[in-house]
């Protein structure tokens, strides 16, 4: 969706007649029917300076200006375009626009960030140069109708009110491989910009490209397929067994059924920690990007969007599958079955409002589903771990009855995490007294799960298994401050024992914390491993959880003041004590079975708390009794029958 079309000549003459804020105005307000004239006011400046660009005697007047395109099926839109041919191939210039004075280089993260001041605060925001090259890939991946034609993109950024300097962050080399396939043009290089659209827009745009940009066939390339497909097989990561299997087919098959009558459907998958929801999800988006539908996966939390992305690209420099995964607080501003497909993982952590000031949109499960004409919820109502989390089977039910979607379900039930042993999540439940269950003595499997009395011997127990496979990660209750965020330094610790000279470091947020080989020098929280897995997991859990009068009990106040899992909680707890705090205990204890189900092999534990991890001794000191009783059960069977 295109908000503004013309002919150069005339965009300059709105531009000169100072019209072009009215006409935004108006089209803005019938194609998508909110905004404000402040709001397009804000682009004023910067189009007065695309017009000053344009207004060159070789830049043909019959060349076609167009002002944010949104890209189908995403929230992305490109600032500027100008279309054109070069007497052999039809080009289309896109322009990222951007109003910055000042930034600064980021070193450690991926050499696509940089550091600016948006709306006040200085912001971690990526390079320009790499916003424009992203679109222009974007959309070369999906729509079929600029890869045949072909209409070749050629991306730049605009940034006018940046002043050319010495040492330059904005060109450091740090951005070299972006600042190549986008170059970006600063304060004072309006002849440069001017040289470069020269280069591709000699003659008019005779051939509609700005059409088929804005309507051409959503279809992903034959690359991408391919290239999904090659570093997916011989993955062992995401091979399926036993009900994946079965349930990857129902869906298949009911996804294709559904879009093939043009109706639209929603298929519900159950399952606890460990039973390969995240894996299905994988092979699932890889097989429908292979079929032809346009696929997405989403998770409110970037951190498995970050991993499964990142594993998924392999050896890969092009950033094109990092486009297949999506937060979940951007369909508000999507038209209905706007995508074919949506693969929802972690579904029980959708918020109902998004934005950063939650005031976005009315429901993202609602939202979800109306934007795609086939989706997928993937789903634990028992790994809900903040306040804000509404996701669950009765919501997706009732918004699905709601807008008349055919619903589907199914259900994950072997589990892959923790020796695949259904009974040690049992057992878990049954000490954290999250329900009784059968599993009071009994783990079902062996499974290694150690409770220590140092965090200094955990820290040292995960960093012995890391070496193997990089594959083991220590992880904690949320009871400390945050005070080393942005400081992107391991030497500020955050997590401090004194009586065990013990201090970390939360996750800084540099690389992603689940892969990176440093990471393992620092804690994980609840953000940034839930729907991942480890070999080895340790927990550290704080005094919100302690063990008093012969019961587990819980404590939002010793909570940190930076989590904002339990953010509005004080005022819940005004308006409805009983409720509030029936709320709050049930996220503690989810926040800390779900850290402890993280390992697939072991998992070794520290309490605060020394009453708390005399119990958990106990507990399993139980378990070991069985065990034993019925291992010498089992021996004096085997004799009596040999005899």
């Amino acid at each position: 969706m295109i908000i503004y079309e013309a002919d150069v000549s005339e965009f300059l003459d709105d531009v000169a007649n100072e019209i072009i804020v009215d006409r935004l105005y108006k089209v803005y307000q019938e194609k998508i029917g909110r905004t404000t004239r402040s709001e397009i006011r804000s682009w004023d400046y910067s189009l007065q300076r695309m017009s000053n660009v344009l207004r060159d005697r070789e830049i043909p007047k019959d060349a076609k200006a167009a002002i944010e395109f949104k890209i189908p099926n995403t929230g992305k839109r490109v600032d500027f375009i100008i279309a054109g041919n070069d007497g052999q191939d039809d080009h289309a210039v896109i322009v990222e626009l951007k109003q910055w004075e000042e930034i600064e280089k980021n070193e450690r993260l991926d050499a696509v960030v940089v550091e600016t001041y948006l709306g006040g605060a200085k912001r971690q925001t990526t390079h320009p140069s790499y916003q424009a090259w992203s679109y222009a890939n974007l959309i070369e991946d999906f729509n079929e109708d600029v890869r045949e034609r072909p209409i070749k993109l050629k991306p730049c950024a605009y940034v006018h009110n940046y002043l050319v300097r010495e040492n330059d962050p904005m060109l450091d080399s740090h951005y070299a491989e972006h600042i190549e396939k986008a170059p970006v043009f600063r304060k004072g290089e309006v002849e440069k910009l001017r040289r470069f659209i020269k280069q591709f827009i000699k003659y008019g745009d005779q051939n509609d490209i700005i059409g088929a940009i804005d309507s051409g066939r959503i279809k992903p390339s034959k690359s991408l397929q391919d290239s999904m497909a090659a570093m997916l097989e011989g993955n062992q990561e995401f091979v399926m067994i036993d009900d994946q299997k079965i349930v990857y087919e129902q869906i298949l098959d009911y996804a294709q059924m559904s879009i093939a009558n043009d109706t639209k459907g929603v298929f519900i998958v159950k399952g606890g920690p460990g039973t390969g929801k995240s894996v299905l999800a994988i092979n699932l988006l890889v097989q429908l990007i292979q079929d032809d539908y346009f696929a997405m996966y989403v998770t409110k939390n970037s951190a498995p969007r970050n991993v499964y992305a990142t594993k998924l690209k392999g050896t890969m420099k092009k950033k094109s599958i990092d486009n297949l995964f999506k937060g979940s607080g951007s369909f508000h501003s999507m038209d209905q079955n706007e995508l074919d497909i949506l693969i929802v993982d972690e579904a029980h952590r959708l918020n109902e409002k998004s934005g950063l000031f939650s005031n976005l949109g009315e429901n993202q499960v609602k939202e979800l589903m109306n934007s795609a004409k086939f989706s997928i919820f993937f789903i634990d109502e028992a790994q809900r771990v903040t306040l804000k989390d509404i996701g669950s089977v009765e919501l997706i039910k009732e918004f699905a009855k709601e807008l008349d979607i055919e619903i589907y379900e199914g259900e994950l039930a072997s589990q892959f995490r923790c020796d695949g042993s259904d009974g040690y999540i049992a057992w878990l439940d049954d000490v954290l007294e999250i329900r009784e269950t059968a599993n009071e003595n009994d783990l079902g499997m062996d499974y290694d799960i150690q409770i220590f009395d140092s965090p200094n011997k955990v820290l040292q127990q995960i960093k012995s298994k890391n070496e193997s496979n990089n594959k083991s990660r220590l992880v904690a209750g949320y009871c400390w401050e945050w005070i080393s965020e942005g400081k992107n330094n391991r030497d500020v610790h955050d997590i401090v024992i004194k009586e065990h000279d013990f201090s970390i470091s939360w996750n800084l947020g540099n690389d992603i914390w689940a892969i990176a080989q440093e990471s393992v020098d620092e804690a994980g929280c609840i953000h940034t491993c839930q729907g991942l897995e480890f070999d080895y997991v340790g927990v550290i859990i704080g005094d919100d959880l302690r063990f008093e009068d012969g019961k587990v009990i819980t404590d939002y106040t010793k909570r940190a003041k930076t989590d904002q899992s339990i953010k509005g909680i004080k005022k819940r707890m005004k308006e409805n004590p009983e409720a509030a705090t029936k709320e709050v205990d049930a996220i503690i204890r989810n926040t800390y079975r779900t850290l402890m189900t993280r390992g697939q092999k072991g998992c070794y534990v520290y309490c605060t708390d020394k009453e708390l991890a005399k119990y958990l001794k106990i507990r399993l000191g139980r378990v070991y009794r069985q065990q034993n009783e019925v291992r010498e059960m089992l021996v004096a069977e085997e004799k009596v029958e040999y005899n």
